[in-house]
């Protein structure tokens, strides 16, 4: 994994391999390598805040998910 390299967001994945935006951001959410930058989801009292998450993932851990995927 290189800071040069290719990094995508969750919607440019999603576009690629036509799933959910959201299924994609589940599927990288605890990858190592990914970029996460923001505050998750978090309860305050009894209210659940929202998540601002910026994900960007880079090539190498894409084309890692994606051959771990095709094995199974």
């Amino acid at each position: 994994m290189s800071a040069i390299e290719k990094h995508f967001t969750p919607q440019e994945i999603a576009e690629i391999w036509h799933f959910d935006q959201s299924k994609i951001r589940r599927m990288f959410e605890n990858e190592p390598g990914v970029l996460r930058e923001g505050q998750p989801s978090r309860r305050v009292g009894r209210v659940l805040k929202r998540a601002y998450l910026t994900m960007r993932i880079p090539e190498s851990v894409m084309e890692r998910v994606y051959t771990r995927l095709t094995k199974q």
